[in-house]
C-alpha cells in the first residue's frame, strides 16, 4: 500500500475555515458541523451579531472550535473585517465556504432593475469579495479550497408545474446570480492555480416544511423521489475542503437527488 488512506485525506486538523451565511436554516450550517467534525476550527457569519454568536455557542456545545462574526455582504468594508478577524482568532485561514446570499423574490414583470442589481452585485460580488479578501491568507496555506454554494437553477430553468396555482416560482435573479457564481468559479479556479482550488456546489430543494402540494411534485420530478435533507450536503463539503479532491478545480458538482438529470 502506498498513499494516505482516506481518513487521513479527508482530516481537517489544524485548518481553520470560514463560512459565511451560516447561522440560519440551510446547508451552510450543516457544512460548518462538517468541517469542525473533520477536526477544522470554524469561523461563521451572518449579518446579525446575535444569531452569529448564538449559531456559534450551539456548536461549541457540542465540543467544536467555532466562533462566529458579522458579515454583510454587500458591504466590502465588512468582509474584509470578517475575514481579518477569523485570521486574528484562528491564525491562519484555509477553506472558505461562500454560502451567504441575498434574495428578490418579485417576478421578471414586477422586480425593480435598481432591486435586481442590488441583488446581483451582493450575490456575485459578494462572493467575489469575499474570495478575494480570503486569497492571501489561502495562497499562504498551501492547501487553500473555495467552495461556492449555487443551485440547480443556476444550471436549468426552474419547472412551473410544481409550484402549481400558488403564483410563486424561483425567481429569475435568484437564478442568474448562481449562473454567475458557476461561471466565476471556473474563471477564479483557473487564475489563481495551482495554489487554491475552487469548486462550486449546486444543490437541489431543501426541505423545510413547504406545502404537501409542492413536496409532491417536487419529489415526483426528482429520480431519487425525495427533497433535500440539511445532511445531504455534508460528504460533498468535507470532499471538496480537503485532501481527498486535492487533484479537483473548476468544478460545479450537481447534489440534487438527480432532477438535472433529466
Amino acid at each position: 500500500m502506498s498513499g494516505r488512506s482516506l481518513r487521513e485525506l479527508h482530516d481537517l486538523s489544524g485548518r481553520v475555515a470560514l463560512v459565511t451565511g451560516a447561522a440560519g436554516f440551510g446547508f451552510a450550517g450543516e457544512i460548518v458541523e462538517a468541517l469542525a467534525e473533520a477536526g477544522a476550527s470554524v469561523m461563521l457569519t451572518s449579518r446579525d451579531a446575535v444569531k452569529a454568536e448564538a449559531a456559534a455557542a450551539e456548536f461549541r456545545a457540542h465540543g467544536f472550535a467555532v466562533a462566529g462574526t458579522v458579515m454583510e455582504l454587500g458591504e466590502e468594508g465588512s468582509i474584509v473585517a470578517a475575514v481579518a478577524g477569523t485570521v486574528a482568532a484562528f491564525g491562519r485561514l484555509d477553506i472558505l465556504v461562500n454560502a451567504a446570499a441575498a434574495l428578490c423574490m418579485d417576478a421578471v414583470e414586477a422586480v425593480a432593475i435598481d432591486d435586481f442589481n442590488r441583488t446581483l452585485n451582493a450575490n456575485v460580488g459578494g462572493t467575489l469579495a469575499v474570495s478575494r479578501a480570503a486569497a492571501p491568507h489561502l495562497h499562504a496555506s498551501g492547501r487553500g479550497a473555495i467552495i461556492n454554494l449555487s443551485s440547480i437553477y443556476g444550471v436549468v430553468a426552474p419547472d412551473p408545474r410544481i409550484y402549481g396555482d400558488s403564483g410563486l416560482n424561483s425567481p429569475l435573479v435568484y437564478g442568474a446570480s448562481k449562473a454567475a457564481i458557476e461561471q466565476m468559479t471556473r474563471y477564479l479556479a483557473i487564475h489563481w492555480a495551482p495554489t487554491i482550488r475552487v469548486n462550486c456546489i449546486a444543490p437541489g430543494g431543501l426541505s423545510n416544511r413547504q406545502g404537501a402540494e409542492f413536496v409532491e411534485r417536487y419529489n415526483y420530478r426528482t429520480p431519487l423521489g425525495r427533497m433535500g435533507a440539511p445532511e445531504d450536503i455534508k460528504g460533498i463539503a468535507l470532499y471538496l475542503a480537503s485532501d481527498a479532491s486535492a487533484w479537483v478545480t473548476g468544478q460545479n458538482f450537481m447534489v440534487d437527488g438527480g432532477w438535472t438529470a433529466w
